[in-house]
């Protein structure tokens, strides 16, 4: 990688968060369900806390060196299923571009692009499944999405011989769509599990799906009111008016992490005039202190955009909490390790620092 001059790093780095900025605007300007009203300090807040920018680099350098020669990152499976760790490189794609570096002129635009080629490459051609479970199809959708329209797709396949598998990003993006809305037509909950395949549900699997699926219609692929209406449905019937969410079956109980998942779906989802979305509040916000031991780096993934969307105040206490737990974690080499590896680790560590940019679209409050 060339060296540059501190000037010429910091006009890169100014360009490519305004060509972001630009680009979210216009976004906004197509699109006004996806990002009305957004209060322009909770979008841009204030300055990103010094600790954030270092544990934040550190990760990327990490991500860096350790992404394979196919442009993957591995990892153990998420949830049971097939072999494949698509939602992993789905997130390590997010976690690129939610500090605002540009992935079309930006350092890490081979880093991306090479991401990108995989998760397209990895795509069941037919089904549009990304493997190797729905966590993965849902996570890798997610992140497909968050790079659709701010990515020149000529620059995904630049110089590349092998072209198995070439689609731009919004025909992956489009096919990813058409496996979920399959998926949950085949399915008696109207929701999702493990495989393309389950008629049986629950609220994890599910909320990662639908996350992809909502992601995926703001930023402007067709996904049907029917699909998304039927998911945010299953969220409030499994949830109570108290803000207790069951794992599958019948709602009520579960645990602290599928709260922040009902409370992030039912947000974004445009449901928080129901009665369980203030039940799901007082729930998250009664304890800020409470570390996520089951699961934490998935909690704090989920309670960072859960907290913000219900509660810009409690998020700002408990991004504190979360900054210092963060710094705590990361190992020297910048990494996070986790049970599902270090890749995992490290984008979802990333990713629950990341609205402290505010940059990603999914972001929007």
């Amino acid at each position: 990688m060339t060296d540059v001059s501190i000037n010429d790093t910091q006009t890169k780095h100014l360009t490519s968060k305004l060509c972001l900025v630009c680009l979210v605007l216009f976004a906004g300007f197509l699109l006004p369900t996806f990002a009305a009203a957004q209060d322009s300090e909770l979008r841009y807040g204030d300055e990103v806390p010094a600790e954030v920018e270092e544990v934040y680099q550190r990760g990327l350098n990490w991500l860096v060196e350790n992404q394979s020669e196919n442009g993957s990152w591995g990892g153990s499976q998420i949830g049971h299923g097939g072999s494949g760790n698509s939602g992993i490189t789905g997130m390590c794609v997010m976690a690129f571009l939610a500090s605002g570096e540009d992935p079309n002129f930006g350092k890490y635009q081979k880093n991306i692009c090479a991401a990108v080629r995989n998760l397209i490459r990895s795509q069941d051609a037919k089904t549009g499944y990304l493997p190797g479970s729905m966590y993965h199809h849902g996570f890798a959708m997610l992140g497909l999405s968050e790079v659709y329209g701010v990515l020149d797709d000529d620059l995904v396949w630049q110089g590349e011989t092998d072209l198995t598998n070439k689609r731009t990003i919004g025909e992956a993006l489009e096919l990813a769509v058409r496996c979920a809305v399959t998926s949950q037509k085949n399915n008696q909950w109207g929701a999702w599990r493990y495989s393309p395949e389950s008629n049986d549900a629950d609220t994890s699997v599910s909320g990662a799906v639908l996350m992809g699926l909502l992601a995926a219609r703001n930023a402007g692929i067709k996904v049907p009111d029917e699909s998304i209406d039927k998911a945010l449905e299953y969220f409030a019937k499994m949830t109570t008016k108290q803000g207790s969410v069951g794992y599958s079956g019948i709602g009520g109980g579960g645990s602290r992490n599928l709260q922040a998942i009902s409370t992030l779906v039912l947000s974004i989802g445009h449901r928080k005039e129901i009665d369980q979305f203030a039940g799901l509040t007082r729930q998250i916000t009664n304890n800020l202190e409470y570390p996520g031991n089951s699961y934490p780096f998935y909690f704090r993934y989920y309670m960072a955009q859960a907290l913000f969307q219900a509660d810009f105040e409690s998020w700002k206490k408990w991004n504190q909490l979360n900054i210092r737990q963060i710094q705590d974690m990361q190992s020297d080499s910048g990494s996070f390790r986790s049970q599902h590896g270090e890749a995992y680790g490290t984008a979802m560590s990333m990713l629950a620092l990341a609205l402290n940019y505010r940059f990603l679209p999914i972001y929007e409050r």
